[in-house]
C-alpha cells in the first residue's frame, strides 16, 4: 500500500512539475508530464473503489475520465505546436478536483 501512495505522489508532482517546465524547458517539460501523467492514471485505474452504488461507480468513471484527458494532454504536448494541452489538462484537472471530494463523502455513506 505504501508502494501505491508513493507512487501516485511521484506523478502528481511529475504532472505539476512536468506543466509548469512546458513553459520554460519544452522538450524535457512534455516528457516529465508524460511520465507523471502515465503513473498517475495507471495508477487510478488500479487503485479505484470497487462496488457501490450507481452514484460511486458514475464518481469513479468521472475519475477515469480525468485520468485519459490527463493523458491526452501528454499527447497532445508532443503533437502539436501551440497550447492546445493545456484545455486537456485542465478538463482533467476538473474532473480529478471533483471526484476527490466527491467520492469520500460518497465511501462514508
Amino acid at each position: 500500500m505504501k508502494l501505491k501512495n508513493l507512487l501516485f505522489q511521484i506523478g502528481g508532482i511529475a504532472l505539476i512539475v512536468g506543466a509548469l517546465a512546458k513553459f520554460f524547458l519544452p522538450v524535457y517539460g512534455a516528457y516529465i508530464y508524460t511520465v507523471g501523467a502515465v503513473l498517475f492514471a495507471v495508477m487510478q485505474f488500479i487503485c479505484r473503489p470497487r462496488g457501490g452504488n450507481a452514484t460511486l461507480r458514475r464518481l469513479v468513471f468521472q475519475q477515469q475520465l480525468g485520468g485519459i484527458c490527463i493523458i491526452a494532454a501528454a499527447v497532445l504536448m508532443f503533437t502539436h505546436v501551440r497550447n492546445e494541452w493545456i484545455v486537456a489538462m485542465f478538463l482533467g484537472a476538473v474532473f480529478e478536483l471533483y471526484t476527490a471530494f466527491r467520492i469520500p463523502q460518497e465511501l462514508e455513506k
